[in-house]
């Protein structure tokens, strides 16, 4: 039984230094409105096992359902669309466009700097995963209007 342990404890450290090395690897930016509907487009065709998460709380255990994934990505693409106030996106990036499995989703009113050129990294508010996430540590306080439209999304009390 130890044994059984002790290995349940290493395969959930590989998976938690799998998505943090995934999290700081290369990432392409989704310049144009038109790419982030090509990418959602990408994410729906395959529903299956994909995880979202908020920052700073922790994250699900569970992949979403096929109708929580839908719902999740037309309520983020509205508020985006709704607060991002460019004709541009720019705030979401996709590991590889073409066949995504990790999406950091900014929050246009906490955009801060994203590269870290300032010397401090603003995580995303959102990440969408078909890596288990772990929890990402932000000390920016989380506002209550998001933390509503979470609950509200997902039904949770976090």
């Amino acid at each position: 039984m130890l044994y059984s342990a002790k290995k349940e404890r290493q395969c959930m450290n590989d998976t938690a230094n799998d998505f943090t090395a995934r999290m700081d690897g290369r990432f392409h930016g989704v310049l144009q409105w038109k790419d982030l509907d090509a990418l959602w487009d990408k994410v729906r065709a395959k529903p299956e096992g994909w995880y979202a998460s908020l920052i700073g709380e922790v994250p699900v255990q569970t992949p979403m359902t096929a109708d929580a994934l839908g719902e999740f990505v037309n309520e983020v693409d509205a508020l985006l669309h709704r607060e991002h106030e460019h004709d541009y996106c720019g705030i979401v990036y996709v590991d590889d466009p073409s066949s995504p499995a990790l999406i950091k989703i900014y929050d246009p009113h906490n955009l801060g700097s994203l590269c870290g050129s300032s010397g401090v990294r603003t995580p995303p508010r959102w990440i969408l995963s078909r890596i288990q996430p772990t929890l990402i540590v932000d000390d920016a306080p989380l506002p209550n209007s998001r933390r509503r439209w979470w609950q509200g999304l997902f039904g949770s009390k976090s």
